[in-house]
């Protein structure tokens, strides 16, 4: 089979990445784990060793055949569940109420993927994802810097920065390298009426990065005097950048403003 460019498949073919994944969404046999993509079956082999269940959903028809005669044995017993549909309009409440995500996802659909699960009110209590290396970077702010997507995976859980691998460990080769994601204690810090204005006033905050965070505010309509006031009592930097403030920051002033 070959890899589909348009479904942005990278087979993992690296036995260590693989033991890495499992090793780092801390599998066992009580869990139940969905797979997004699962391709020919090699992370899902390793994670069936493992889990309890494997929910496995491939959007590539031709595939199908090749994974259930692969796991005709564990298909039959319904220790995999093999489910063709995309994950991007799957109805995440058909899923259990406990799971986790063990997945190597495509490059192109991270950030809908990461959006759809932790804003979902049927969240997993893990995701351990491959996706590429400098987004995994950006997530954990490895430059000290945050950003939107830091926040937005930071308001729902705690993303970790596992481990990298190579672009050389995937069949096609990519032509960047990719890195373990691991994402823990998912939850909805959020209440619903909260999410949008803080969605607002993150991508308000970021929408100019080289202007402190006071004017950036300023251009969602909020008055600077208030601003001002409400940065003095939060102990915050009259200049200081959307880039350095924490996610208990950003709480605080959804709060107060």
């Amino acid at each position: 089979m070959k890899a589909k460019k348009h479904l942005g498949q990278n087979f993992l073919k690296s036995g260590k990445a693989l033991r890495d994944i499992i090793l780092a969404a801390k599998i066992s046999g009580e869990d139940i784990v969905v797979e997004i993509g699962p391709g020919k079956g090699a992370l899902t082999e390793k994670v069936l060793e493992s889990a309890g269940k494997v929910i496995a959903i491939e959007k590539d028809e031709e595939l199908i055949p090749v994974l259930e005669e692969k796991f005709k044995e564990e298909i039959k017993s319904k220790k995999l569940i093999l489910l063709k549909d995309d994950i991007l309009t799957f109805d995440l409440s058909k899923l259990p109420k406990k799971y986790k995500i063990v997945a190597n996802i495509p490059f192109y659909i991270t950030g809908a993927i990461l959006e759809k699960f932790l804003e979902s009110k049927y969240q997993p209590s893990v995701m351990a994802l491959i996706v590429q290396k400098e987004v995994a970077e950006r997530v954990v702010a490895r430059d000290g810097k945050e950003s939107i997507l830091s926040m937005s995976v930071r308001v729902f859980g705690e993303p970790k920065f596992v481990s990298k691998i190579p672009a050389r460990y995937f069949s096609p080769e990519p032509k960047v390298d990719s890195a373990i994601l691991l994402i823990e204690n998912i939850k909805n810090t959020l209440k619903e009426s909260q999410k949008d204005e803080f969605f607002r006033l993150v991508k308000g905050g970021f929408s100019q990065k080289r202007k402190t965070l006071i004017k950036n505010l300023s251009g969602l309509g909020i008055k600077r005097e208030l601003l001002e006031e409400k940065f003095k009592e939060l102990s915050l930097d009259q200049n200081i950048r959307a880039e350095k403030l924490s996610l208990s920051d950003w709480l605080l002033l959804l709060k107060s403003i």
